[in-house]
């Protein structure tokens, strides 16, 4: 079942977010994640969202997201960003196409 990574991002030092961005992306798509979202967040429609940046990867499963945040390249790349972006990011595995279950 697919999953997802949730981000959103501060970027503090543009310079050095390239520099994240350059490593980050092919280590996505080698790990087989595809970009669904990525750009500004949009003005949020209930709530607030206090990140200026939002992405929604869609991975083929759970295992290929812990695969691809363990992989050396994407360690490397969360070093370079440490001091240069804030980031949230959260792994979400998918629901059926049915939706989830309601309790009884």
């Amino acid at each position: 079942m697919p999953a997802y990574v949730i981000v959103g991002v501060d970027v503090l030092d543009e310079e050095a977010g390239l520099a994240y961005a350059a490593i980050a992306q092919p280590s996505i798509l080698s790990h087989g994640g595809r970009y669904l979202v990525a750009g500004p967040t949009p003005e949020p429609v209930e709530g607030t969202w206090d990140f200026s940046r939002f992405l929604v990867i869609e991975f083929p499963d759970m295992a290929r997201i812990q695969e691809w945040y363990d992989s050396p390249e994407y360690r490397r790349a969360r070093q370079i960003r440490k001091d240069a972006a804030q980031v949230r990011m959260l792994f979400a595995e998918g629901s059926p196409p049915e939706g989830f279950s309601l309790p009884a």
